[in-house]
């Protein structure tokens, strides 16, 4: 390891909670990467998580990083719809969360 260093630029982060029975999760899983593969190509986007959540049996979240929430908003406005009905896994949504980010430690490598 090279060494750690510190930023502090805002992020905007955005995280849907799902329930999600068993025999569904490997196609929520496949619906997570083609959204996934679609806010790719859009302005600002930075990063995207799948997870499963602790201690919660059948909850697993989708996580989006931004570079700012107008970015993340733009992408929704034109996307979310049309992504929604292409999308498989029968899902719950348990809630959203919309997340600033302050600063982040990164390891280098």
């Amino acid at each position: 390891m090279v060494g750690d260093y510190w930023y502090n630029t805002p992020m905007f982060i955005h995280v849907v909670l799902f329930q999600i029975q068993p025999k569904e999760v490997a196609k929520y899983r496949q619906d997570s990467l083609m959204w996934a593969n679609y806010t790719k190509k859009a302005r600002g986007f930075v990063a995207y998580f799948t997870m499963k959540r602790y201690g919660c049996q059948n909850q697993y979240a989708s996580v989006y990083e931004w570079k700012k929430k107008a970015d993340h908003d733009g992408f929704m406005k034109k996307y979310h719809d049309w992504l929604v009905a292409k999308s498989k896994a029968r899902v719950k949504v348990l809630g959203y969360y919309n997340l600033k980010g302050l600063d982040r430690l990164r390891l280098s490598a």
